[in-house]
C-alpha cells in the first residue's frame, strides 16, 4: 500500500500504534478471532481473474469455483469482491449455471490483484459483550514473500471492507497471512515456523514477537508451532495445508504414507511436534490422522494438493477432492469428525494449478 493511500485509511480508522503498549489492542479489548466451526454470518471470497494464478487453465476452474459458491449458499451469505461490473456479471452467469442461491449472494466493488481471499481478506474478531461487537484487523501483505507483486490492491480490501461496514479497523504494521494461522476457538493458535519464520516475511522480528503481535491482535493466549509444509507450497508452508482444529482440542493432520516421497519426513516431523504439544489446560491433542493425496503433477511442477485445504461452512464441510483413490477414505474420515455437518466433495484438480484451494479462496465472517 502507498503511504498515500495508507494516510488516506488512517484519517479515517485511526491505527493502533503496532509497538508494544500497555492498552488498546484487540485482545486488551476483548476481542479474539473465533474457530472456523464457530457460526458464521458470511463467507468472503474475491472473484479469480489472474490468468497468471492459472496459466492457460482459469476457464477451467470456474465449474468448480461455482459449485464451491453454490454449496456456500446453502447455509450462509456469500460476500464476493468483484473488480467491476463486467466481472459481476461474469460470476452471475457462472454462478445461476452452477444453481446457486443468488439470493444469498451479494457482490463488493473491491477490486483485487488475486483470488486468495484468505490471505489478503479480513481478519475478524469478536467481543460479544462490547458495544462494538466486531471489528477488523488489516495485517499487511508482501505476496508471500513478494512473490507475485503487484499486490497493493488486495493489501487493502481488509480496510475497504471495514469501511463499508463502518467498523474500527486496527493495523498491526506486520506482514501476517490467514492461511498460516488456524484457531481453536479457546485463545490457541496454531502456525508454522517455515512460514513465519521466514525472512521474507517479518525479518525484522523474532519469534517471540510473532508470537505477541498473534496474541495482541488474534487475541490468543497460546502459540503452537510445527515446522513443516509441504512441497510444493509457494506460500513456504501455510498451515491450512497441513494443520487444521476440528474443535478445540482435536486436529486434523495430513501425513504421507509413502516413505520415498519428499513429503513422508517432513510430516512425520510435524506429527511428532504434535504429539507433544499440550494445550492451555494441559490436555494433549486428539490427533486424526489423513493421508495426502497422489501426486499432482503439471506442467514439471509438484502442485500443493492436500486434503486438510477444505472450508468449514456453517452445515457443511466442502472438501478438495483430487481424482485420486484416497479421496474416499479422507471423505469417510472427515465426515466422522463432523457429525452434524454434510460433506461436500468438490474435484480441486484444476484449481489446485493455481497453488491452493477452498480454504486458501475463503475467509469467514464471524456471527456475534
Amino acid at each position: 500500500m502507498s503511504s498515500a493511500t495508507h494516510k488516506m485509511f488512517n484519517d479515517q480508522f485511526p491505527a493502533q500504534d503496532p509497538r508494544p503498549q500497555t492498552s488498546g489492542y484487540p485482545k486488551q479489548l476483548g476481542y479474539y478471532f473465533p474457530a472456523e466451526f464457530a457460526p458464521h454470518a458470511a463467507t468472503w471470497l474475491s472473484w479469480p481473474h489472474k490468468e497468471d494464478s492459472w496459466p492457460g487453465k482459469i476457464q477451467t476452474i470456474f465449474p468448480y469455483y461455482s459449485k464451491f459458491v453454490k454449496e456456500l449458499s446453502e447455509s450462509e451469505k456469500v460476500c464476493i469482491n468483484v473488480n467491476d461490473e463486467l466481472m459481476k456479471a461474469f460470476a452471475l452467469e457462472c454462478l445461476t449455471e452452477a444453481n446457486a442461491d443468488l439470493g444469498k449472494i451479494e457482490f463488493f466493488f473491491h477490486p483485487t490483484n488475486d483470488a486468495w481471499c484468505r490471505d489478503h481478506g479480513p481478519a475478524f474478531l469478536i467481543n460479544p459483550n462490547a458495544e462494538q461487537k466486531k471489528i477488523i484487523v488489516d495485517w499487511n501483505i508482501n505476496a508471500w514473500g513478494n512473490k507475485y507483486p503487484p499486490y497493493d490492491l488486495d493489501d487493502v480490501i481488509p480496510t475497504l471492507i471495514a469501511k463499508q461496514y463502518n467498523i474500527p479497523v486496527y493495523y498491526p504494521g506486520i506482514i501476517m497471512e490467514g492461511g498460516s494461522v488456524d484457531f481453536n476457538g479457546k485463545r490457541t493458535l496454531i502456525t508454522s515456523t517455515c512460514c513465519l519464520l521466514n525472512k521474507n516475511r517479518n525479518p525484522h522480528l523474532n519469534q517471540q514477537q510473532i508470537e505477541n503481535y498473534l496474541q495482541n491482535y488474534y487475541g490468543i493466549e497460546q502459540v503452537l508451532w510445527v515446522s513443516e509444509g509441504i512441497i510444493g507450497d509457494d506460500t513456504d508452508g501455510h498451515i491450512d495445508d497441513t494443520v487444521r482444529f476440528i474443535n478445540e482440542d482435536t486436529v486434523i493432520t495430513v501425513v504421507e504414507e509413502n516413505k520415498h516421497d519428499e513429503n513422508h519426513e517432513l510430516l512425520q516431523k510435524n506429527l511428532a511436534e504434535l504429539k507433544a504439544m499440550r494445550l492451555i489446560n494441559g490436555k494433549q491433542l486428539n490427533i486424526i490422522e489423513i493421508p495426502m493425496p497422489d501426486e499432482i503433477i503439471y506442467n514439471d511442477q509438484r502442485l500443493p494438493a492436500s486434503y486438510a485445504n477444505f472450508y468449514i461452512a456453517n452445515r457443511s464441510v466442502i472438501v478438495p477432492t483430487y481424482r485420486s483413490d484416497k479421496d474416499e477414505k479422507v471423505l469417510e474420515i472427515i465426515a466422522a469428525c463432523f457429525p452434524g455437518r454434510k460433506i461436500v466433495a468438490i474435484d480441486s484438480t484444476e484449481i489446485i494449478w493455481g497453488l491452493g484451494s477452498f480454504h486458501c479462496l475463503s475467509q469467514q465472517e464471524p456471527e456475534v
